[in-house]
């Protein structure tokens, strides 16, 4: 399910280019030119995040700030074209979980808006079931939506094959998998190469996530220890 970014900036220049840039990258994009709007848009279909001008007509950014925070967590990207540390720290105090000054890199922005939105799944999961499945096995958890892995609660950065093994072996905990099946499920039926592979990869993933209880059955292959069975 696609994700849904609130974007609140009365410049249509800006609003138009966040809006593009954004919905490039898979969003659906709610594009408001007033406060009173988006509160109005909150109200019936509260967004995954906003990005929010502070310098609004009517009720402004900062009022709008806390209105969201009486009721909801969701998070809040703040751009304004002050630059004074007194304007960020009002922002923030708010309630504002980032700050970006006027003129910005929308490169930039889209790129504290998937931090942002990670960082969101992470800490409640629980609000988020519907539009995001999350796999946890012990210390360990997946994003399936953002194919993100997390390990004593801070992200690791891992490559599309780490994350497939992880996900194989953390859905059914402490089932031994052969290097084989192994093989077969991350790289496909078609490799031919050695099983050799699968190997480098459980080394590059244990060196990544040290006290990761992923387990060497000698003469088959790996299993994710349950932590409830590791005693």
């Amino acid at each position: 399910m696609k994700r849904t970014i609130g974007v609140v900036e009365d410049d249509p220049n800006i609003r138009d280019i966040v809006s593009a840039y954004l919905d490039k990258e898979g969003y659906r994009v709610e594009a408001l030119d007033t406060a009173e709007k988006a509160w109005e848009f909150f109200q019936q279909s509260p967004p995954d995040l906003w990005v929010l001008d502070i310098m609004l007509p009517g009720i402004d950014g900062y009022e709008f700030c806390k209105r969201i925070r009486q009721t909801s967590e969701v998070p809040i990207i703040i751009i304004s074209a002050k630059d004074e540390e007194v304007d960020k720290i009002l922002g923030l105090e708010l309630g504002g979980d980032d700050y970006l000054t006027k003129p910005f890199s929308p490169r930039e922005l889209v790129a504290r808006v998937k931090r942002q939105l990670k960082r969101w799944t992470v800490m409640k999961p629980e609000e988020k079931e519907e539009d995001t499945a999350i796999i946890k096995a012990g210390l360990l958890s997946l994003n399936e939506t953002e194919r993100s892995a997390y390990f004593h609660g801070k992200e690791v950065e891992v490559t599309t094959k780490e994350y497939d093994l992880l996900k194989i072996l953390a859905e059914q905990e402490n089932r031994a998998y052969s290097r084989e099946e192994l093989l077969i499920k991350v790289w496909g039926d078609d490799y031919f190469g050695s099983d050799r592979a699968v190997d480098d990869l459980v080394k590059r993933i244990r060196k990544k996530m040290k006290d990761l209880p992923l387990e060497t059955v000698w003469g088959h292959g790996y299993r994710l220890r349950s932590s409830r069975d590791s005693s």
